[in-house]
């Protein structure tokens, strides 16, 4: 959400630069990978979860983000323990086939109630609680936004969850990579496109008329 608070961004900062990228590939690709090559689940999801302590131990050495880097070594390790209790592949994947459905759910009733999310998020930020929803315009921009967060969510269900129960283990894997933390980031940057882009005429400020030119 600190993103959308910026006043510049670039579409790969909006991602979150290489290792953001990097780190969020690893813990889905690697194991597609080794399980392509070894057909063995609990290897494989041991590998995946390897790659990522390796990059979350250099973004906390160099970075000094701890919580980045145990979340996603938390997220890669509960999906390395469903797959290998179930001894299905499939399931090294259910973390990013659910919290899609719940994200999405979350964001849907928030538009709903008219306290769309990303404006809590993002007012939350800059310190202001409730005020920015009796502003129509923000009002309306961040329900855009949150709206732009739904359509993503409801994609990565519809698309994921069909090849979850298939069982389509390598399609399953290239969706959950490329509907993850990538798409992620181009829904952000659509977001701080909207939010700069309607923004800018208030923070322009009004006109100021000179004297004898007008």
């Amino acid at each position: 959400m600190g993103v959308l608070t910026r006043r510049s961004l670039t579409l790969f900062a909006a991602v979150g630069g290489w290792r953001t990228v990097a780190e969020a590939v690893v813990s889905k690709a690697v194991f597609l990978i080794a399980h392509l090559l070894t057909g063995r689940v609990l290897l494989s999801a041991l590998v995946a979860v390897g790659a990522v302590a390796v990059f979350a131990i250099v973004r906390a050495c160099t970075d000094r983000k701890y919580w980045q880097a145990g979340a996603g070594l938390m997220i890669v390790g509960v999906s390395a323990s469903l797959a290998g209790g179930t001894g299905q592949a499939v399931d090294f994947y259910l973390v990013s086939v659910s919290l899609p459905a719940v994200a999405g759910t979350v964001f849907l009733v928030s538009m709903l109630v008219r306290w769309p999310i990303i404006g809590g998020l993002v007012e939350g930020l800059r310190g202001e609680r409730s005020g920015w929803r009796r502003d129509r315009a923000r009002l309306r921009r961040y329900q855009a936004c949150t709206a732009v967060f739904l359509a993503k969510f409801g994609l990565s269900v519809t698309v994921m969850v069909p090849l979850y129960l298939a069982g389509r283990v390598t399609a399953l894997g290239i969706a959950a990579t490329v509907l993850g933390t990538p798409a992620t980031g181009l829904c952000a940057y659509a977001c701080w496109r909207i939010l700069r882009t309607e923004a800018s005429p208030r923070e322009a400020g009004p006109a100021v008329t000179v004297p004898g030119h007008g």
